[in-house]
């Protein structure tokens, strides 16, 4: 049965309630600028709570409230105020363009919006009105401020927005019903606009409990995670994990590899929580190495391959072991790899799979296998799986599988041993002449190259072969690499010509999406502009 104070806060909640009373002056998070004490993450989580509650908006099961906040402290005691609210949280992330927060508060439904004095140096006000411009307007602005643990609620009047009065009997909590449905997050919304995806608060927590269990992760650890909160990496590293350890927690408002190194000598960090492009961005900082980094033991990292190459380069610099988590926000954790597994296992797969999580593998012609030796498309079923899109029936019916499977948009390989290695996502397949070319491979080898520091592969159009493989790559420093170039260093390294990118283009730097991973429907648009130029 479950407690009624956890009942009424959810699982977080519950767990910041109890370490407040057992330790309130115990850190929880840590910024360059401020610690933010169990104590003072209660008392503002219950701030925004009754700013919610007195907001109003639509009634119903867990009427969702959109909360675009920075990655720090108040993003989290905001989703804990929710949830003490009986409201379910509609997240954005920090980074998330006025086009996508409008369709993801549409989406969502949500009338009422929480936000901070400025996000990402924008005031409050602007990022409203970049919202209601796309006819997403909020009925009610709760403005939080972490620094004197206020909320401040704003309504629409003639003339702009202005304060609200609380009415002397807000109202009160409700449950959030029998679906628990408490958080929607997004996919990261770099391919198209984002889907809508809806959590039970258990999901999170399993991650968290299994990363634990993975890395060995005790209490007397301190984490340090540079994702973006909003997202399933963020969620469990930054928002499970502290509550259910109680270890301080590192967090950025905005990633910066400087400052994350910085950080992560004077808090000794021994936990480093960052996507994949962040941790190559961490190697190739000269200013970063210089920092001492060797309190790591352990880095989980995900979002996209990191390449053996340079999770090797990362535990010879740090000592720290590479771990990874491979699923998705909608499957849930499917499998990881542990501090006691063999490197092969580790730094070459995904791991082996998760607690209850059953497996299957589609191949080509439609059969189903749930052992290896086997390849295809994956498909798992897993209570630890979302609910699934919220207000998107067709996107659901894409999503599961009639028999209620959740088909991940990944080719993965199985083995004997049981160990899951991702091949490239479905929609990261480059078909050249009707030959299926994996992405994820050419990225493996062309960031292999000397005169690489990154690169991401994307497919141009092309009018005999429907479409090429485009490298674009950061160069290293004093370096200009291009098609011959490459292709002659892949050739020595007996790289088989079928990954040979056709077309180098080079970019100071790989844009992000709001997730933190690669942008790679921009990066597909700079290649197409840039070699419409070549001739063919």
């Amino acid at each position: 049965m479950t407690a009624p104070q956890e009942a009424s806060d959810g699982v977080v909640g519950a767990l910041v309630r109890r370490r407040s009373a057992a330790d309130p002056g115990a850190p929880a998070y840590v910024t360059r600028s401020r610690t933010t004490t169990w104590g003072e993450y209660d008392r503002l989580a219950d701030t925004v709570c009754a700013a919610v509650r007195s907001a109003g908006g639509p009634s119903g099961e867990g009427a969702p409230v959109a909360v675009f906040l920075p990655d720090t402290a108040v993003f989290h005691a905001a989703i804990v105020g929710c949830r003490r609210a009986g409201r379910v949280s509609a997240m954005i992330g920090a980074r998330t363009g006025d086009r996508e927060a409008a369709h993801i508060m549409s989406t969502a439904g949500a009338r009422v919006l929480v936000t901070a004095p400025t996000v990402r140096g924008r005031a409050w006000r602007r990022v409203v009105e970049g919202v209601a411009t796309r006819s997403a307007r909020p009925d009610a602005v709760i403005v939080v401020d972490e620094d004197d643990c206020s909320a401040q609620v704003y309504r629409h009047r003639r003339g702009g927005w202005a304060p609200a009065v609380a009415p002397a009997d807000p109202q009160p909590a409700r449950g959030l019903g029998p679906s628990g449905i408490a958080l929607l997050n997004s996919t990261s919304g770099t391919t198209g606009l984002p889907k809508v995806v809806a959590h039970a608060e258990h999901t999170w927590l399993e991650f968290a409990r299994l990363a634990a269990r993975g890395g060995r992760i005790t209490e007397d650890d301190v984490v340090c995670s540079v994702v973006p909160a909003p997202y399933g990496f963020g969620l469990w590293t930054a928002h499970f994990l502290p509550a259910l350890l109680g270890v301080p927690t590192v967090v950025v408002e905005k990633f910066d590899v400087v400052e994350t190194a910085e950080l992560i000598e004077r808090e000794r960090v021994t936990v480093l929580c960052c996507v994949t492009t962040q941790c190559r961005m961490l190697l190739r900082s000269a200013e970063a190495r210089g920092h001492d980094l060797s309190s790591l033991r352990v880095l989980y990292t995900g979002g996209e391959s990191v390449g053996r190459a340079a999770a090797e380069e990362f535990e010879r610099v740090t000592g720290a072991r590479v771990l990874q988590f491979y699923g998705s926000n909608e499957a849930g954790p499917v499998s990881a790899t542990t501090v006691d597994d063999d490197a092969d296992t580790r730094l070459g797969t995904c791991g082996r799979l998760v607690g209850p999580v059953d497996a299957r593998v589609r191949g080509d012609d439609g059969a189903v296998s749930d052992r290896g030796p086997c390849r295809g498309r994956l498909e798992v079923r897993s209570p630890m799986a979302s609910r699934g899109y919220w207000n998107d029936e067709n996107a659901d019916r894409a999503l599961f599988t009639e028999d209620g499977w959740v088909r991940l948009g990944d080719l993965v390989e199985i083995d004997e041993a049981g160990r899951l290695t991702v091949i490239g996502r479905t929609a990261q397949i480059v078909i050249r002449g009707g030959r299926n070319i994996s992405i994820a491979e050419v990225e493996d080898v062309v960031r292999g190259d000397p005169d690489v520091r990154d690169a991401v592969a994307v497919a141009v159009p092309d009018p005999v072969f429907g479409e090429r493989v485009c490298a674009v790559v950061v160069p290293a420093e004093g370096r200009a690499p291009d098609t011959a170039s490459l292709g002659a260093g892949l050739r020595a390294r007996g790289v088989s010509p079928e990954l040979f990118p056709e077309y180098v283009v080079c970019v100071d730097e790989v844009p992000q999406g709001p997730g933190g991973k690669a942008d790679r429907a921009e990066l597909a648009r700079v290649a197409a502009a840039s070699v419409d130029a070549v001739p063919r």
